[in-house]
């Protein structure tokens, strides 16, 4: 069962949820038939569980630099400049691009559970800031976190537009640029 929720998460995020039929799913986990389907009831099930999968590996991992040292700059700062792989995108962020996975409200409800869970996060983290003076009372936690995970994601649309990762840390620099400006 690892090795079928794994390879599906592989493949979804390389081809997408048409892009990854069973018989390629099988074949990455070295799989037959009768084990998935042992399983799950079919490629949507799988598909949640390795949708799931993946979010649950963004929280964790953007939730180590969340909730280490430093003040909140600090801590967005590194949530931002951990390493990606970031010409093939956020394992997440690429399905609300897949029609078939926005469609589906089994398959859609994991991927906007990831990313409310992180724009909460940050909130948290925004917010923890001004409790402790480092930001002003008017700055907005909610609109703050929107924006960092927005520029994120649309960071790695640009970098995949132009086939570098430059347009990627031009974006993320810059708001960690911004992120002192904040305090102003």
């Amino acid at each position: 069962m690892e090795r079928l929720i794994r390879s599906t998460q592989e493949l979804l995020w390389e081809r997408g949820y048409v892009g990854t039929s069973p018989k390629a799913i099988q074949r990455a986990a070295d799989a037959g038939q009768g084990s998935m389907y042992h399983h799950f009831a079919g490629k949507a099930e799988l598909a949640k569980a390795a949708i799931e999968r993946s979010g649950a590996e963004l929280r964790a991992a953007a939730d180590v630099q969340l909730t280490g040292e430093g003040s909140a700059s600090e801590r967005i700062a590194g949530y931002l400049e951990r390493e990606r792989d970031v010409l093939k995108g956020c394992r997440v962020g690429r399905l609300t691009a897949d029609p078939d996975v926005i469609a589906d409200p089994m398959l859609r409800a994991p991927v906007a559970e990831t990313f409310e869970w992180l724009r909460t996060r940050l909130a948290e983290v925004v917010a923890e800031g001004k409790r402790s003076g480092e930001y002003p009372e008017s700055l907005d936690p909610q609109r703050i976190a929107a924006t960092v995970a927005a520029v994120l994601q649309g960071g790695y649309v640009l970098a995949r537009a132009a086939g570098s990762v430059e347009p990627f840390e031009l974006a993320v620099q810059g708001l960690i640029d911004l992120l002192p400006e904040a305090t102003k």
